[in-house]
């Protein structure tokens, strides 16, 4: 690998925006190709972020010589297909949350990746904060007892367009996959995959959940309550329970730097941490790290995990009642062009 990575971004909305302002803070980063289904807002793109090149399709980032990792920020319908001609183009690809639209995707694109060793990582960016890794450790020193709960929610009030990714069902939208993830990622990082999954919501007028809250069962007693929504606002906390003490996250937990321990008949202790830039600067690290240390995918955003999330969400959403177009199908949801109205 290069000295500096190089970064190829597909798509142009506005988490792509994020992103490349993010790697613009980080040394021995460099984007040095974008693509859109749109030439003049990829040369747009290119133009407010000093990218040498613009491309006016996806397939054309992947194929750039000098692209070394592809950040896929398409919609969700738009993921297991962009991602696999990347993998199969030899390029490392960093795929924005949610990974796919199943856990059936989600296992293709894992295989790909394998078959053709290349990293691939979904961009669950809360997994690679630390204070979120500090969190875990909070709770693998025991300083909690056992682990007994978490309750997390994230949500917003979105202006509803039926044709806008959040509310389109062939652009896989809802808030499941939008932030519902967030919740479900949480909670399997400190708690693991359920063992059982139960899930109530609102539909909105396009068939896709503008709110959705689940209830996950284990094994050893933990539960966890998770709510998202498109639908209002939500606090968007967190709380960590254990046997001996709590935790408490404030908004907005995925992208917190301060968290707050509570024990009985104890002081509260706040731990805080300084972040680089708003958080998507330390997955981008991550991916440099894994890929300088030669491995196929993130200790931090483990394959197994990311299709584990995508399990519990098919679960919830099932149960909530909604459909994609070609659900049961192995070919991507939806073969309608996105746009560039990214992943958020």
């Amino acid at each position: 690998m290069q000295a500096r990575l190089r970064w190829g971004i597909v798509a142009t909305g506005n988490i792509a925006g994020v992103f490349a302002r993010e790697l613009a803070l980080l040394p021995g980063h460099e984007v040095v190709a974008v693509g859109s289904r749109n030439l003049d807002r990829a040369k747009a793109f290119a133009q407010e972020w000093d990218i040498p090149r613009a491309y006016g399709s996806y397939t054309e980032v992947a194929e750039d010589p000098e692209v070394d990792v592809v950040y896929v920020a398409t919609p969700h319908s738009d993921h297991l297909g962009t991602t696999r001609h990347a993998l199969e183009s030899g390029k490392a690809v960093l795929c924005e949350k949610a990974l796919t639209v199943n856990a059936a995707e989600a296992r293709q694109l894992v295989d790909l990746a394998r078959k053709h060793g290349q990293f691939l990582m979904e961009a669950m960016w809360m997994r690679c904060n630390p204070l979120h890794l500090h969190l875990r450790e909070l709770l693998d020193s025991g300083r909690l007892g056992e682990p007994r709960s978490v309750h997390a929610t994230l949500g917003f009030l979105a202006d509803y367009d039926p044709n806008d990714r959040l509310f389109a069902p062939h652009l896989a939208g809802g808030s499941l996959l939008d932030v519902g993830i967030y919740p479900v990622s949480l909670a399997h990082h400190l708690l693991g995959a359920p063992d059982t999954v139960r899930a109530t919501g609102m539909l909105a007028p396009t068939g896709v959940d503008a709110t959705a809250g689940l209830l996950l069962g284990y094994a050893g007693g933990a539960v966890a309550t998770l709510t998202g929504s498109l639908a209002g606002p939500l606090p968007n906390t967190a709380y960590v329970s254990g046997s001996e003490g709590w935790v408490e996250i404030p908004a907005d937990f995925q992208a917190a730097d301060r968290l707050v321990v509570h024990h009985p008949d104890k002081e509260p202790e706040e731990v805080t941490v300084d972040l680089l830039g708003v958080g998507y600067t330390y997955e981008a690290e991550e991916v440099a790290r894994c890929l300088r240390a030669g491995l196929l995918e993130s200790p931090l955003v483990p394959w197994a995990d990311s299709i584990a999330v995508m399990e519990v969400l098919d679960a919830a959403r099932a149960q909530v009642g909604v459909r994609y177009p070609n659900d049961e199908s192995d070919e991507p949801a939806g073969r309608d062009d996105p746009g560039d109205r990214d992943s958020a």
